[in-house]
Formats: C-alpha cells, sequence, structure tokens
C-alpha cells in the first residue's frame, strides 16, 4: 500500500507539465492535520486529505503512525470523509467521525456519526444514529462512554406544522437546540430493522476498514440524554478528571448572533443536576477541568463590551461556582485553552506570522512557550496522557505542513512524523519572506511577499495584492496548496504577490488587532496601498501591472479599492462587503458590524457611509470580477448585486458570478477550480494583456455606455 508521501511524489513527478503546480495539481495536493497522540505518546494518528474529483469532494482518511514516522498505515479506507480521531484513555480504541453511508437508514445523508475501531486495525463500529450527525464528542475517562452534543430533531408540532403549511421559517423563532448526550461503547448493541436473514455481516481484509458499509451485527448502541430544554444550546464541553461532571459552554440558541451569550455550566453525571458557573457578562467558552476537579478553567472576553477584536483571555472559577478569576491577563493576544495539567494549563496563540503552544502557571500568571524556533507555525495540539509528548501539526517557512511529535519540556527536537511536503520537491516554488512598512497613520504592518525564485532586484514585476479575511485572519510564510487564487500561477507569469495582514489581523496583538475599529475599510485601504508604494519605492514593481483580489473581508478590501483608486489595472471581489448597511441588514452575524463600527446604521448612519464602498462608486474605474456562493448568509448576497449594479450603471468592466448551493465558503474542488481559473483569466488579460478565454473563463466583459 502507499503511503500518502509515495503517492503524491507519484503523482507530482508524473503530471508535473511545468515549473509550478498546475490548479488542478494544487487542488490535488495533500495536507495532514487533526494530529491525535495515544496517551503513552507512542503513535499518532492523523488525517490526510484526498481530493474526490467524481463526487466533487475534499476528502479526508485516518492514518496511524508510531512516533518515529518510520511505520505508517492506513486507518480508513471508505467512501466520505474520517476525521476528528480521539484515542479512549486506556489506548484500546479510537474514536472518530465519519459521514460515510452507515447501516442506520433514517439518519440524514451525509451526517456525521461516531465510530470506533481498534488501532491494530479491523472494522470500524458505527455508535450513533443521530438525525443531524454528531458535532462535538470526547471520551471519558473510563475508555467506556462517549460525550457527544447533537442538535435535537424537529417536535412533532414542527411537523405537523409542515404537513398542514409546508415549510416556512419563522426567524428568531425556528432554532434547533443543541445538547449533551452519552453512549456507552461497551453496551450491547440495540437490533435494527429486520433485514434479509441470509445477509452477514462484513469483515475487513486488512488493517483499514473496508470500502463497504460497516455493518456490526447488532445495530449501534441506544444513546442517552444529559441536558435538554430551550433555555440553552450547548456548545463545547469537557470531562472531569473522575468523570463524575462535564464542564459545558453554552448560549442562548445556536445562532451566531447570540454568541456573546454563551457561559459556563457544570452538569453531575449521575443525576443530570445542572449549574451555572459564570454569571459575569460574557462570552465565556471552552471549559476544562483542574487536575484535581476542584477549579474549571474558560476563555472569556474577561467584560469585554466589543468582544469580536478583544483579546480572548483564560479565567478560572471554583467548580462550585463564583467569581472568576483571569489568569493570562498580561498575555496579549486571544488565548486559545487546551487543557489543564498539573505542570499548567496549555494554550496556543499566534506571535505574529507564527503559531505557538503556550504553558501558563495558574498561580502566577507567567507563561512559557513550549514550541521552537521562533518562527514555526504550529497548532493542532494533542498530548499524551502525562502531558510529556505534544503531537501538533506544524511548518516552517517555505515549507508545507507536517505532523510532528515533541517533548513539552523542550528537551530535543520534535520528530517529523509525515514527509507530505516531499511531493513539492518535483517542482520550483515562490520563496516567501516576511516584509514590513509603515501606514499612512506611522503604524507598523507586515505582510508576506512572495516572489520568483529567481527573483531579480534589478527587474520592473507586475504587483498582485491578496488579502486574507477576517478581519482576524492572518498570513505567514510557509507553503500551503493554493485555493481561490493561483498565487504560484501568478509567480510562474512573472508577477509578486503581496499578502498584507493589514490592521485587525491576529498575531500582533490586541491594539492592532483594534486600529480598524470605526475605520474598517478607511484603514485597512491605507495599509494596503502604503504597502504597495513601499515596494514600488524600492524599484521592482511595475507600478502600471498592479491588481487586487480576496474573499470575505478581503474582498471587502479589494472593492474599497475598487471604489477608491485609480492606481489598479483589475480587481477581484470574493463574497465582499459593498455596503454596511445592506450587510447589517442581512447577515448571520450582526453584533459583528455593531461592535466594529460602535453604532447601528439607525444610530449612526455617518459612519456606515464612510466604510462602505458603495459610497464612493463614483470614482471606480476598475474592471472588477465579484464571485460568490448563493447561499451566503455571512456575507449576504445583496451586496454583491449592489457592487455589480453600480459598477455597470457606471460603465466599468464588471462580471459577477454565483456558485449554486455554496455559503460563505466556496469548498468543492470543481467550483474552487472554476474560482481560480476565473481569477488567472481575468487577471492574465488586464495585467498582462492576455486575450479573454472561451468558456469557463471571463469572456469580454461588458461595458455600458
Amino acid at each position: 500500500m502507499l503511503s500518502p508521501l509515495t503517492a503524491g511524489t507519484a503523482v507530482a513527478q508524473a503530471t508535473a507539465a511545468s515549473s509550478v503546480p498546475s490548479i488542478d495539481q494544487a487542488l490535488e495536493a495533500q495536507t495532514a492535520s487533526g494530529a491525535a497522540l495515544s496517551p503513552d505518546g507512542q503513535r499518532v494518528v492523523y488525517e490526510v486529505s484526498r481530493t474526490n474529483w467524481k463526487d466533487n469532494a475534499f476528502e479526508r482518511d485516518l492514518w496511524i503512525a508510531d512516533r518515529d514516522g518510520q511505520h505508517a498505515h492506513l486507518l480508513t479506507a471508505q467512501v466520505k470523509s474520517s476525521t476528528g480521531a480521539r484515542w479512549s484513555p486506556d489506548g484500546r480504541w479510537i474514536a472518530f467521525a465519519s459521514d460515510r453511508p452507515g447501516q442506520v437508514a433514517e439518519t440524514k445523508a451525509d451526517s456525521r456519526q461516531i465510530y470506533v475501531i481498534d488501532p491494530m486495525g479491523g472494522e470500524a463500529r458505527q455508535m450513533t444514529k443521530l438525525e443531524d450527525g454528531v458535532d462535538g464528542y470526547e471520551w471519558g475517562p473510563d475508555s467506556k462512554t462517549i460525550a457527544f452534543t447533537t442538535k435535537d430533531p424537529l417536535s412533532k408540532a414542527q411537523k405537523d406544522r409542515v404537513e398542514r403549511y409546508g415549510e416556512y421559517t419563522v426567524i428568531d423563532g425556528d432554532e434547533q437546540m443543541t445538547h449533551l448526550w452519552t453512549v456507552d461503547v461497551t453496551a450491547a448493541p440495540v437490533a435494527p430493522p429486520a433485514k434479509d436473514a441470509k445477509e452477514k455481516p462484513s469483515t475487513a481484509a486488512s488493517g483499514a476498514s473496508s470500502s463497504a458499509a460497516p455493518t456490526p451485527p447488532f445495530g449501534v448502541p441506544e444513546a442517552h440524554r444529559l441536558t435538554e430544554g430551550d433555555q440553552f444550546s450547548v456548545q463545547d464541553f469537557s470531562w472531569s478528571k473522575d468523570g463524575t461532571k462535564i464542564a459545558f459552554a453554552a448560549s442562548k440558541n445556536g445562532e451566531l448572533k447570540n454568541g456573546g451569550t454563551a457561559t459556563v455550566y457544570v452538569i453531575s453525571v449521575a443525576d443530570k443536576k445542572v449549574t451555572k458557573l459564570v454569571t459575569t457578562p460574557g462570552p465565556h467558552t471552552d471549559p476544562h477541568f483542574s487536575p484535581d476537579g476542584t477549579q474549571v478553567a474558560f476563555v472569556t472576553a474577561d467584560g469585554a463590551q466589543y468582544f469580536f477584536y478583544a483579546n480572548q483571555k483564560i479565567a478560572v472559577v471554583p467548580v462550585t461556582g463564583g467569581h472568576p478569576k483571569v489568569v493570562s491577563g498580561s498575555f496579549d493576544e486571544d488565548a486559545h485553552l487546551l487543557d489543564w495539567s498539573e505542570g499548567g494549563i496549555y494554550f496556543s496563540a499566534l506571535k505574529k506570522t507564527a503559531g505557538h503552544l503556550y504553558r501558563l502557571n495558574v498561580a502566577t500568571g507567567a507563561v512559557e512557550q513550549v514550541t521552537h524556533p521562533d518562527d514555526v507555525v504550529a497548532n493542532g495540539f494533542s498530548f499524551s496522557k502525562d502531558f510529556r509528548q505534544v503531537a501538533y501539526g506544524a511548518a516552517m517557512p517555505n515549507m508545507g505542513g507536517e505532523i510532528y511529535i515533541a517533548s513539552t519540556s523542550g528537551d530535543g527536537a520534535a520528530i517529523r512524523v509525515t514527509h507530505l511536503d516531499d511531493s513539492m520537491k518535483a517542482y520550483t516554488l515562490a520563496r516567501r519572506e516576511v516584509v514590513r512598512w509603515k501606514s499612512g497613520d506611522g503604524a507598523t504592518v507586515e505582510g508576506v511577499l512572495v516572489k520568483p525564485a529567481d527573483f531579480d532586484p534589478k527587474k520592473k514585476y507586475p504587483l498582485l495584492v491578496v488579502i486574507h479575511g477576517g478581519p482576524t485572519g492572518i498570513d505567514r510564510p510557509n507553503i500551503s496548496p493554493d485555493r481561490y487564487y493561483p498565487v504560484e500561477q501568478f509567480v510562474a507569469k512573472g508577477a509578486l504577490v503581496l499578502r498584507p495582514n493589514y490592521r485587525g489581523s491576529a498575531g500582533y496583538g490586541g491594539a492592532f488587532r483594534a486600529l480598524n475599529v470605526r475605520n474598517l475599510g478607511v484603514g485597512d485601504y491605507a495599509d494596503v496601498i502604503s504597502g504597495v508604494d513601499s515596494l514600488i519605492a524600492q524599484g521592482f514593481v511595475d507600478k502600471d501591472r498592479v491588481g487586487s483580489m480576496g474573499w470575505s473581508e478581503g474582498g471587502y478590501i479589494s472593492a474599497f479599492i475598487t471604489t477608491s483608486s485609480d492606481r489598479f489595472k483589475a480587481v477581484s471581489v470574493g463574497a465582499g462587503i459593498s455596503d454596511w448597511m445592506t450587510y447589517y441588514v442581512n447577515t448571520d452575524i450582526t453584533p459583528f458590524t455593531r461592535q466594529y463600527l460602535k453604532a447601528t446604521p439607525w444610530d449612526d448612519p455617518e459612519i456606515y457611509k464612510k466604510t462602505s464602498p458603495i459610497t464612493y462608486i463614483a470614482k471606480a474605474k476598475t474592471p472588477t470580477l465579484i464571485q460568490q456562493g448563493d447561499r451566503d448568509k455571512r456575507v449576504p448576497v445583496p451586496d454583491s448585486f449592489e457592487l455589480r449594479q453600480a459598477l455597470e450603471d457606471k460603465g466599468v468592466p464588471v462580471k459577477m458570478v454565483l456558485y449554486h448551493g455554496f455559503g460563505h465558503p466556496i469548498d468543492k474542488p470543481k467550483q474552487q477550480r472554476a474560482v481560480m481559473e476565473e481569477n488567472l483569466h481575468w487577471f492574465g488579460h488586464y495585467i498582462w494583456g492576455e486575450p479573454f478565454a472561451d468558456g469557463v473563463g471571463p469572456g469580454a466583459a461588458p461595458v455600458i455606455k
């Protein structure tokens, strides 16, 4: 059986027709993620991506390897994906979620169910038959019980309503609550509906699950509800070390706009008694018990009114309730809580363009960086039972991400488990470096400059700006497969690519993250244009061949460029905001706008005008490509239609493409191929003077006179 490394290298060597991956090869590039370290620290399970062109899906399989990476094999071989591996505390079983065809027909298509498999291989056993599938799940300390969350099914009254009146939705009235359940993996399964008496359960012929649907002999175990009602909707949770309690975060309901109502509860597993631990203003999320079970740590905005851009801190509260105490107050970034060990609380955080694991001393507030070197991008941490070992994904500058295992004491170098990045050795990839400049108001801004491997500072290159979303996203100098924007293709054609970490980006502290408050678009555009000017001043950029593109917040900033500047030859707006008023009344996350602009459009219409690209439409001259999913709730589609119509009315070349069936992300390979090819053709025409391509390409954009 080919390892992921061997398979990836074979594909690259056999199909490489140029110095860089084609768009299809970029979409087929394998990536590793989701590391799960065994309790003894000797084995790691991880996910490897797979591009299924036939079913138009990105899928993931589970692999298992020894800690030295020398012995790796496929653990699950199924149609659809297997993800989210979790070792039982005794190391006997591995639980995972899969949307594979299950044995239970009454569940919804593509619903994620929990399966359990022996790490030595064999057939996976299905543990749940949830109508809407499983959300989160965790093993109990007894290695027999798995707790999980799932949405409540429609009530009889709701089903009767559909039968009588047809389907419709009551806004703020039809939200399905998510609740906490458990299942005993050792319990006798419940018999499924009768089938052909001659049918026999399937067996696996190798160490991986067979490609047929798993059919354990007697169905799945019965699940038991822990929480219920319409008072809260459960989010993340964790077990106490003795298995008697579960701490969980819950909000008013599952709607994103109500995320600020999240707070922390504890439930006694034996009697299902629920206690609210934290009553101070939220949001409070991601609770974890102390090793002795007397306290609960959680992530909090610490009462910040505008928590969308405030630092997320770690606080602790007694398990009996009381006033929380922030224990990470001096750490100037979002702290993502991972677990609480005898040696302290582990959390992850960004550090400019790097990412690290940290250990917090609860008593003193001192923070120690665990991962090294300083410029590594590390994430997705999983610990051994004694917390002496940690597995994670990581990448260095100009390298792809791999799975590593390291000591949490800092002794010795990290052990590299996977080698997927080796498949890129057949290509001559662009080089990435971190650059910095001063913005118009004096703020220091960083970004990643992507250059040809044979870059010559004496030449002049076209410059394309690729802007990340968020605004609290971040660009880094490591290599990852192209999505949405074919960066390697652009660089191979002779361009430089600037990926600015404009104000509001994560990794640079709370003050920098707040610099675009009541300054959205305006300050962001200043950061981008000052970065462009900085590169032009160095003499290697052709100022007459500059373009911009981005998705979400990056699309918004690109729309701002379209309507505020005549210095760009072409722009591509992906799911971008054109009018904050239109956005505010249509989005599923209304608090975002209220917090960043510190007002509603009814209270302060001027700030909504000032920060909306549509306000400056009279200045628009730049040919603009607009792309979006037609079911986008995060950035409402009317924003794209508004910008398109305004540009058309102004006689500016514009093309708009809607991808059917997609929300905010475009997350299937064929449509991602279309998105990238549209951008390659659009900028090929306006930056390099190439003729418009037929078919999938943009074609001649109409100009209204």
